[in-house]
């Protein structure tokens, strides 16, 4: 069962306030079908946080879930499971029933208009085309949302768009790939424990 927030607790003058919470969304598609495969890239980032704090996923409602405290806060890692076109539903769902502040939300996805290995953090943005973002946009009413980006690249001919997205890394792109996770893994950390501006500062540009 997943942790409750206690709001606060009153102690003669002094306030002790609860622990901030997070929600850490990866995007991708569920089944063996699918593992390995570009388009997934936002559940190996929460997989690799998981495995680093040991926090297990269980089936919950919508998506897979995980939780952990880091720093004094409690950090949710949501894998949806309807599938990359329906995110929004997942997302939505667990941001009301959680409360989760909309600063406090990341959402972590593939893009095809990134350079293989590139990753950017960004306060909100369009959807440029990615459905698992436009159902986020249209659940959530709008593109103000955190999201980190990374690249998968676009070597790919015209036409032949889904088979590249859904399709496994190159042997060139497996080899790299762990150090591409690792980098996501600490950005993530980043965000919850230093905030948007500072992460973007210390990490969007190399």
């Amino acid at each position: 069962m997943l942790l409750k927030c206690i709001k606060a607790i009153f102690r003669g003058p002094k306030v002790i306030e609860c622990d901030m919470k997070y929600l850490i969304v990866g995007l991708g598609n569920m089944g063996k079908d699918y593992d390995g495969t570009r388009h997934n890239v936002g559940f190996d980032i929460v997989d690799a946080l998981s495995k680093e704090f040991d926090a297990d996923f269980e089936q919950e409602k919508l998506g897979d879930m995980a939780s952990f405290k880091t720093r004094g806060k409690q950090v949710y890692l949501l894998k949806p499971s309807t599938f990359m076109n329906l995110s929004g539903k997942a997302v939505f769902h667990w941001v009301q029933k959680l409360k989760i502040k909309k600063e406090n939300m990341l959402i972590v996805v593939d893009d095809l208009h990134l350079d293989f290995g590139t990753i950017r953090l960004k306060p909100k943005g369009s959807h440029a085309g990615h459905n698992g973002l436009k159902d986020i946009e249209k659940y959530v009413g709008n593109n103000q949302y955190n999201r980190l980006r990374v690249g998968i690249g676009d070597n790919f001919r015209p036409g032949k768009q889904s088979d590249y997205v859904l399709g496994e890394w190159s042997n060139k792109e497996a080899i790299e790939l762990p150090e591409i996770l690792g980098k996501g893994k600490e950005m993530v950390k980043s965000f919850i424990g230093h905030g948007l501006k500072n992460t973007m500062n210390s990490h969007n540009n190399k």
